[in-house]
């Protein structure tokens, strides 16, 4: 069985490699974009039989070049949120993903591919229809356009897809192999490094009604991401639009929090007793800022993924906590710093 990933050499690519190669799966074309060569590590450990440059791999795979494909992971999109050049932002999101879609369709491949929870932006309702659909940046756009595309080709379910289509609606996804991401890493990356350099964490302070680092987000551990996408593998008589979070909406407070108690427990040999929220701010480990002006108006506050129709497709997959994942996470990353200040 052939496997495409495209973007495999980012965070949530080169993790599902991973988990293909758990489960022995090792012929992968793995396609993107090494001008920033650094991002080579992600790849470094995995397994895969071929590595194809993102401006050759579309054309290549539309002429059948490789065979028979039996599923492409599409991952490879432009992600920075706080893009604005909005032409870039449509060819790669929405132009390339639907030639893509073209040439799957033609060779019989299906296609599991990366929308995201953006796709809401305004909305206090995270459900896949479109009364709830209200981007507010260029890039929500040009993955709501995408999804719309689907939907007006197979059915609202995509349920007139002769083969399977996936998309899913990814929320705030954090965890290993995220480094590469810059300042579009997840909170808890940056709040590592920040506690590691100044014993502290930074957070936004109130906005919109919301108290200091009370703003609330899905967080999403990436092992959960991609025991789903791996769910869908397995059930390829599944189509549809689906949101992938936790279900849960918790507080930046909640993940400050965690990653503080998970860095003093790496520190300390003995046990360490968990602070409270109260006693980590008492004691100067969080640090509240004020909302930046950039991103008034701009900035979600709120998001929870509404998994009813995951559910009911049948992905009964038990989310972690943001507790749980961070606690993981931290001890991630906590491993890569003793191997590299050994270096």
């Amino acid at each position: 069985m052939t496997i495409v990933v495209t973007g495999a050499a980012g965070f949530i690519g080169s993790n599902l490699i991973k988990g293909l190669n758990k489960r022995g799966i090792t012929e992968i074309i793995a396609v993107d974009d090494l001008t920033d060569g650094d991002k080579f590590i992600n790849l470094s450990d995995l397994q895969i039989t071929d590595y194809v440059d993102h401006q050759d791999f579309y054309e290549l795979f539309a002429a059948g070049a490789y065979g028979h494909v039996e599923a492409v992971f599409h991952e490879g999109a432009c992600s920075d949120t706080m893009e604005t050049d909005g032409r870039y932002m449509m060819e790669n999101n929405f132009t390339t993903t639907s030639h893509l879609q073209k040439s799957c369709a033609l060779q019989n491949t299906r296609l599991i591919y990366a929308s995201s929870a953006a796709t809401y932006g305004g909305s206090s309702v995270f459900k896949e229809t479109p009364e709830f659909e209200l981007p507010l940046n260029v890039y929500g756009y040009s993955k709501l356009l995408f999804d719309q595309r689907m939907r007006a080709l197979f059915g609202n379910h995509f349920e007139r897809s002769a083969h399977q289509i996936v998309g899913f609606r990814y929320f705030n996804v954090y965890g290993p192999r995220e480094q590469h991401k810059g300042r579009m890493a997840s909170v808890a990356y940056h709040q590592h490094n920040q506690f590691k350099e100044h014993g502290r964490v930074r957070l936004f302070g109130h906005y919109a009604g919301y108290a200091a680092g009370e703003q609330m987000r899905d967080f999403v551990y990436i092992d959960d991401v991609v025991e789903v996408n791996l769910w869908f593998l397995d059930h390829p008589e599944k189509s549809g639009l689906f949101n992938l979070g936790s279900g849960r909406a918790q507080p930046f407070n909640d993940v400050a929090l965690s990653v503080i108690n998970a860095e003093l427990a790496h520190q300390n040999t003995h046990k360490h007793t968990k602070l409270s929220l109260i006693q980590a701010v008492q004691k100067g480990m969080i640090e509240y800022i004020d909302f930046p002006q950039a991103l008034v108006g701009k900035y979600q506050c709120y998001t929870q993924a509404d998994l009813s129709a995951l559910r009911a497709a049948g992905c009964a997959h038990n989310f972690k906590t943001v507790e749980q994942g961070v606690s993981a996470y931290m001890n991630t990353l906590n491993s890569v710093d003793s191997v590299d200040s050994v270096k």
